[in-house]
């Protein structure tokens, strides 16, 4: 007995230890196996997503949750997150997304007409999600207030009516296009062009839809890497409100072919708006250069700016502000370029030639747009540029990018690794050569702003200096004393150091190693000859918006010189 006891005992404790081992793998496993399922089934889920973008003519892209309130614009139920298309704004859920696809369409970028040059299209109407605070075409009273999948929004001409407004001669009704018809490339314009050039007819003003004489279609050019990183919103933005065939993105086509739709488009009537940095304002205005050489100087577009990058001083010299942060709405930066006016920018060539080598060498070849430097803030942006190539996901803000470069600026302060260059170089202004102070850096300017935003040959305005323009042929040219005395500058506790104005600047470095730079691009230079001269001019847009108290007193003084250069002639 005692025995079978014994025996039923270790079987008892066999089977619990058995028991425990077997719930602690299923505890352990069952997770496991879980986890393993839902990720398999989101992968496969995305592929589905992804491949259904691919095929599809909506500019589908996924969020995870929507800045507003959203309704499926399928079975009208409230989202969180799904696919909204960034052409027509349809928004739509993740399961619903397939026949979203079946049932709605895009906007057409080219559209076949029957009606000739001046040819009609009817509303684009799309159900639900219409902007915040948009009034009734019919009644004139707000729509979009009920908490559902309400009323109708034209794709075009962003009209909104109720849902009892509709009536079914609204949606056979001509769409003029809306407050921006002189920005919009309308779809059938494309393809009456088209069908001119297989015609060999190249008379392309006859074709001005609308019958309107003052018509001026806008191109978007956006660099998505620029400064804050607002570019991808921005194109989506415009993509809604003008024809999508006017909206590139640089990164992933180049300027110089997004260019070649203004071939296509009436002579002298194109803008450019050009969303990005100085540095994408020079790459679209190289590829502008090449239109001239290309024989295309009929079709060269004015520039306008929207200003996303650190600097901004050609923005800022041009009207279009310090830098955008999206407190300005998208429709009211199109109004600016519709209202702007065309002005010329001055555009420079800097030749750098290497002394030694026998001159086997080809020299470097710049073209300048704001300033050519040589010293400490040279040396500040040479040693920006270093880190952010070796860590650019931390130079994703703009404010960040600043603070590295007082980082920079004030370490210069205490080290001073450009002090006396005096006694490196020496400056010719017209052929001319001047005779140097003690100073630490040359400043050759060709625009009013320098330093992301100082005033920098007016320095305090409290000394008589010549007056200065971008568009004159000349050139500024300053000395500083070092870091601390460019901080003193840009807060006006300073002047900088005039050294004159010359229509060609010549500088010659004769011993040892100096930073140099030429629109924010900065590198190490060698013993070297940099000459400066006028290059050509380039067609801009000046937007004479606000301006601060320093712009109004500027522009003050400027106009005093003026009148007193009147009286003396």
């Amino acid at each position: 007995m005692e025995g079978t006891e014994s025996r039923s005992g270790t079987v008892s404790s066999v089977v619990a230890d058995w028991s425990l081992v077997f719930w602690t793998l299923c505890s352990v496993i069952l997770p496991v196996l879980i986890t393993l399922w839902c990720s398999f089934q989101r992968s496969r889920r995305q592929v589905l997503i992804r491949d259904i973008f691919r095929k599809s003519k909506h500019d589908w892209h996924y969020t995870d949750l929507f800045g507003q309130p959203s309704y499926c614009c399928v079975c009208a139920q409230h989202i969180l997150q799904g696919a909204f298309c960034n052409c027509c704004g349809l928004r739509v859920s993740e399961g619903c997304l397939k026949k979203a696809d079946q049932l709605f369409l895009c906007k057409e970028i080219m559209m076949r007409s029957n009606g000739g040059a001046h040819s009609s299209m009817p509303h684009h109407w799309i159900r639900g999600n219409v902007p915040l605070c948009s009034c009734c075409m019919i009644c004139k009273q707000q729509c979009g207030t009920q908490p559902k999948l309400c009323d109708y929004r034209c794709v075009w001409c962003q009209y909104t009516v109720h849902d009892e407004c509709m009536m079914d001669c609204l949606k056979t009704e001509e769409c003029t296009f809306g407050e921006f018809r002189d920005l919009i490339i309308p779809p059938y314009y494309l393809s009456t062009i088209n069908q001119m050039r297989k015609d060999k007819r190249t008379n392309y003003e006859k074709v001005v839809p609308y019958c309107r004489k003052h018509w001026m279609p806008v191109i978007i050019l956006a660099n998505t890497r620029s400064g804050n990183n607002m570019g991808e919103t921005l194109l989506g933005e415009l993509k809604i409100l003008l024809n999508p065939v006017q909206v590139f993105d640089l990164s992933k086509i180049a300027p110089a072919k997004a260019l070649q739709l203004c071939t296509l488009l009436p002579c002298n009537a194109v803008r450019v708006l050009v969303c990005g940095g100085d540095g994408t304002v020079g790459w679209v205005l190289d590829a502008i250069d090449e239109m001239k050489i290309k024989g295309q100087e009929r079709y060269i577009p004015q520039v306008a700016i929207l200003p996303l990058g650190t600097g901004n001083d050609l923005s800022n010299t041009l009207g279009w502000g310090a830098g955008y942060a999206g407190e300005v709405p998208v429709e009211q930066i199109l109004r600016n370029v519709m209202e702007a006016d065309g002005i010329k920018l001055d555009r420079w060539k800097v030749q750098v030639t290497n002394k030694g080598y026998y001159n086997l060498r080809k020299p470097k070849v710049f073209t300048m747009n704001n300033y050519f430097s040589i010293g400490p803030d040279a040396l500040m942006a040479l040693n920006f540029h270093a880190h952010r190539e070796k860590t650019p996901s931390l130079f994703s803000s703009r404010i960040i990018n600043k603070a590295v470069y007082f980082f920079y600026g004030t370490k210069d302060c205490l080290v001073q690794e450009c002090k006396d260059l005096n006694k490196k170089v020496e400056l010719e202004l017209d052929g001319e050569r001047i005779k140097l102070p003690s100073l630490e850096g040359i400043i050759v300017l060709n625009i009013g702003y320098w330093g992301g935003g100082c005033r920098l040959w007016e320095g305090m305005g409290d000394e008589p200096y010549p007056l200065a323009r971008h568009d004159d042929g000349l050139l500024e040219v300053v000395g500083v004393h070092g870091s601390f005395h460019c901080a003193q500058i840009q807060v006006k506790l300073a002047n900088p150091v005039r050294l004159g104005q010359a229509h060609t600047v010549r500088l010659i470095l004769k011993s040892s190693k100096m930073p140099m730079q030429v629109d924010g691009e900065p590198w190490a230079q060698g013993p070297c000859t940099v000459t400066i001269t006028h290059k050509t001019h380039a067609l801009m847009l000046y937007h004479s918006g606000e301006q601060t108290d320093d712009e109004a007193s500027s522009m003050s003084e400027q106009d005093h010189m003026r009148e007193q250069t009147d009286e003396d002639v």
